[in-house]
């Protein structure tokens, strides 16, 4: 079976986009990723799809798969990507825009200097709502939020900010964001028994009451160049640790992304670039990709 694909990158998390639209995608954690390896497919840190909606206010539904096949609730930087792709590819020229993902509905804006605004609906803090195991835990008032101590083998103990943007996230404030031990750290957080469904991880160093510089291990894809959810709930994290004021400017290896949060209305801005469009024979693609497996 051959597929239409659009290959998307927004400040560095790149994407490929599927048009389930106009043409049949049967999705399996077998094909994402195969879709999403980097050197048996195309590459991507997370498949997008956008479809036919299933709410009555939507105009699409938006669906996430992530480089290892799990399907996700949001990704922010896709998000803006979904919208260029529907205006590039005719599917509507609606501005704003309003998708539907698997926690409800967002809306997006496109500006006139391209950059795309989300509508990153509502956060959540309580550990229920990240599927977190507090029993026995320390924890101390920050602010207005409550941080939780995770101990870790051969590490000092690190003070985590809990913040759900559709996805869960775990965000910790580091003094050196290049020299702190991310890639090991991250995936111990993101696995950690305490967070039942896995989590986000979320390395920031505060640089002014109005800029951070920002690193994110995502489960199941690894550290990314940027996270949009990840910005949104670092951002967030510090802002209610009275660390920062709205709007925050977040720094990211891939580019910068704008957040505003005024304690009620979350939106992130940024940028959405196409990179190139093709065609893959998917059985093809995923026969390759599991034999390499073996």
């Amino acid at each position: 079976m051959i597929w239409n694909f659009t290959k998307m990158q927004g400040a560095g998390n790149d994407f490929i986009v599927l048009d389930g639209v106009r043409q049949p995608i049967h999705v399996t954690p077998e094909r994402v990723r195969a879709l999403a390896d980097r050197h048996f497919g195309i590459g991507a840190d997370q498949v997008l799809i956008v479809e036919e909606p299933l709410h009555p206010e939507a105009d699409f539904r938006y669906r996430i798969f992530n480089a290892d096949g799990g399907e996700v609730e949001h990704c922010g930087n896709g998000a803006r990507c979904f919208m260029r792709f529907v205006h590039e590819q005719g599917l509507s020229h609606r501005n704003p825009l309003r998708a539907e993902i698997s926690t409800g509905l967002i809306v997006l804006e496109a500006a006139p200097s391209g950059e795309i605004t989300v509508d990153m609906g509502q956060t959540q803090f309580e550990p229920k709502d990240l599927h977190f195991d507090t029993q026995g835990l320390a924890t101390k008032i920050c602010g207005m939020d409550t941080l939780y101590r995770l101990d870790l083998p051969g590490h000092d103990p690190l003070w985590w900010s809990l913040v759900a943007v559709s996805n869960p996230h775990a965000v910790v404030c580091i003094d050196d964001i290049e020299h702190f031990p991310i890639p090991e750290i991250g995936a111990q957080i993101e696995t950690h028994p305490r967070f039942t469904q896995r989590v986000n991880v979320g390395f920031m160093q505060i640089i002014d009451r109005h800029h951070i510089h920002l690193r994110v291990h995502e489960r199941g894809v690894g550290e990314t160049l940027a996270c949009g959810t990840g910005a949104c709930a670092a951002a967030v994290a510090g802002i209610r640790r009275d660390l920062l004021d709205t709007p925050v400017r977040v720094t990211t290896r891939g580019g910068i992304l704008t957040i505003h949060w005024d304690r009620q209305q979350l939106r992130m801005s940024g940028p959405a670039t196409t990179v190139f469009n093709g065609q893959v024979d998917i059985d093809a693609l995923t026969a390759t990709k599991e034999a390499s497996r073996t």
